[in-house]
């Protein structure tokens, strides 16, 4: 609790005590005793302004200002009028006096403004510790000592040091040094990461373990943690629809109930002759009734709460609006490689000619391929890699150099090599088919390569991306979440997509696409949605590269990989999940549900209970204690309702 809040709430508890010491002291019939009548109305009315001042002279003040600044008609206007009223009843002769209620409003209209102020600091909390991310230097050597500069000053390629316990100050690749890596605060994985020499780690993480010698790829200003903090701090201007409605309803509401209070104790006394007390008392308390502070407080709180909360799941939400519009997510199309797999090609299945052992073929494959650079090539050498420092080691061990010669690259069609001094190919059909050597063909997803070696047929090696692990299950949880259509677009194969969208569950897979086709689809799908859902629902896309950004702007949420996902995708994206994990996408729709929901449930309980007391309060049925339940305590319970949008421990478990 803040010190201004511990001072409100210092002030709040004074005042009570005093209040009820009054009560009692006036129950008892001591102030009749003491000052007979009409003295002990006089004396209650001094008594009571006592706790109504200790409590409210900040309202009261901030009233007057606003006034003068012609800012008049808020809440701390609303309650100084009403409660000045009610102690102002005193001045009618045989009219029962009101300075217990008047001090009670401006009692507990500041109960609420302490639990408002804490239920945004909580829910600001949440956000807040992402802005602690931010480093605040660099450790760089010169003449051999460590120096702190400003991670401004540092530029790409820059090398910096990084001592355990300190945070990361730019993106970068490891040059030297082993160390666990703390990147909870940003992607909200609470297992530390292993960093060796040559991986890359991102500005804002902690080192928790080893000295870390850093190269720096980026410059600070458009390092990651730059654009997290970044986002955080333009995400409040970006606001929903529900919340612009509250805005301008509040500003035509409150204007209009003033006037009608108005109307209701002036009107009635002048044209039909009734008690100025009563229609005075009945327009005080349709004044106090009808402050909007339960809307004007909750719904922007609940989307504060649901944006803090999907944070603290590694999940940024870049303003309220984007968060709505995931809540009426009907469709969600993803992009295929780095988005549901790795982006890195791996060796998925083996399949050996009778007296071929995998080693043998895989062992012959990767010498053949050893000194290309093709990412095809890299996966059949890293597998070879594995396959030797397992159970099954390759045959032969002497260098590379020496057992491979006469290496020729054939453009389309794959590889060329003596090896140990047999002819090998490793490459497509038309390869085999070019050397006359019979081979058995298959269709399996991915990058096929037949392996032959003196014009005899070895066998198959399949390389393909590999699948995210968390994948499939983000598909299942979607559509469990009352997602209706998941979509796969990709400019990969048509039979490796089809591959990929029948092993993750995916409704439909459109394959073989460039960009600008991505676009058209997308574009297909919108209206479609449009149309199926009579314009209620959304499509989301999710991407990570640079060919994504076109289709990110286009959708109606475009959704980017943080971690690992480009520049570009992430400023057109409008969500970022810095986890890179799929499955964040149902966590982030059923946060933005469970937000909604909130929202509605305090939009329909706060006007339900209000116009209920308003009418009751125009017909001299509600009294000033119905008007302070009506007011403070609806707007307590609603700002305890949008409290629960913070909570997402259940999601964490998950």
């Amino acid at each position: 609790m803040s010190p201004k809040q511990k001072r409100l709430l210092t002030r709040i508890i004074v005042a009570l005590v005093i209040f009820f010491a009054i009560i009692i002291v006036e129950e008892a019939g001591l102030l009749r005793a003491a000052f007979g009548s009409p003295g002990d109305v006089y004396a209650e009315f001094a008594l009571f302004l006592i706790p109504y001042l200790i409590a409210g002279y900040d309202v009261i003040a901030s009233a007057f200002r606003n006034l003068f600044r012609g800012h008049a008609l808020d809440e701390d206007f609303l309650m100084t009028v009403a409660t000045f009223g009610a102690f102002a009843l005193v001045l009618f002769p045989h009219t029962e006096p009101h300075m217990a209620e008047g001090a009670a409003v401006m009692l507990f209209f500041q109960v609420g403004e302490l639990f408002q102020s804490y239920a945004v600091d909580k829910s600001r909390k949440s956000i807040a510790d992402m802005m602690d991310i931010a480093p605040e230097f660099a450790n760089v050597m010169e003449e051999g000592k460590l120096k702190q500069v400003d991670p401004f000053e540092l530029a790409p390629d820059d090398e910096f040091i990084v001592m355990p316990g300190e945070r990361i100050p730019l993106d970068g690749v490891i040059l030297t040094g082993d160390s666990q890596i703390d990147t909870a605060a940003l992607t909200g994985e609470s297992v530390p990461r292993t960093a060796r020499p040559g991986d890359e780690v991102i500005s804002g993480c902690v080192n928790l373990t080893g000295k870390l010698t850093v190269r720096a790829t980026k410059p600070f200003e458009d390092s990651t943690v730059s654009r997290i903090l970044e986002l955080v701090e333009n995400a409040a201007e970006k606001k929903a629809h529900t919340e612009n409605f509250i805005t301008r309803f509040a500003r035509v509401y409150t204007p209009i109930v003033v006037g009608v209070a108005a109307v209701l104790a002036i009107v009635p006394p002048l044209l039909l002759g009734g008690d100025w007390a009563d229609w005075v008392l009945r327009g005080l308390t349709f004044l106090v009734v009808s402050c909007p502070c339960a809307l004007v407080i909750s719904v922007p709180l609940s989307f504060f709460g649901g944006i803090g909360g999907a944070s603290r799941l590694g999940i940024l939400v870049k303003g309220s609006n984007y968060l709505e519009a995931l809540g009426s997510t009907e469709t969600v199309v993803f992009d295929k490689t780095g988005t549901l797999t790795d982006g890195t090609f791996a060796v998925t299945e083996l399949a050996c000619a009778p007296g071929v052992t995998e080693a043998e073929l895989v062992a012959t494959a990767a010498a053949a391929e050893a000194f290309s650079t093709h990412p095809i090539a890299q996966s059949v050498r890293a597998y070879g890699d594995a396959m030797a420092n397992g159970e099954r080691p390759a045959a032969n061990a002497a260098p590379l150099a020496e057992r491979v010669r006469d290496v020729r690259e054939v453009s389309g069609q794959g590889v060329e090599a003596v090896v140990d001094g047999r002819m090998v190919l490793v490459g497509n059909g038309k390869l085999m088919a070019a050397h006359g050597v019979p081979f058995q063909a298959t269709d399996a997803a991915g990058t096929v390569l037949y392996v032959a070696a003196d014009g005899a047929f070895l066998g198959t090696i399949v390389i393909a991306d590999t699948i995210k692990p968390t994948a499939a299950r983000a598909i299942a949880d979607l559509h469990a979440a009352g997602v209706k259509k998941t979509v796969m677009l990709t400019g990969d194969r048509t039979d490796v997509a089809a591959s990929v969208a029948a092993r993750l569950g995916i409704d439909e897979v459109h394959a073989e696409l460039l960009p600008q086709d991505k676009v058209a689809e997308v574009e297909k799908l919108l209206a479609a949605t449009e149309r199926d859902t009579r314009g209620k629902g959304k499509l989301a896309f999710v991407g990570d590269g640079i060919n994504d950004a076109p289709v990110l702007t286009r959708a109606d949420i475009g959704i980017a990989m943080g971690a690992m996902g480009s520049d570009a995708a992430i400023e057109a994206a409008d969500i970022v999940l810095m986890n890179d994990n799929p499955d964040d996408i149902a966590k982030a729709i059923d946060v933005a549900r469970r937000t909604m929901r909130i929202v509605w449930q305090n939009i329909i309980f706060a006007l339900g209970i209000k116009f209920a007391v308003l009418i009751l309060a125009a017909f001299g049925i509600a009294n000033m204690w119905m008007a302070v339940f009506a007011d403070v305590g609806v707007a307590v319970i609603a700002i305890l309702n949008a409290m629960r949008a913070m909570n997402v421990k259940r999601y964490e478990k998950r």
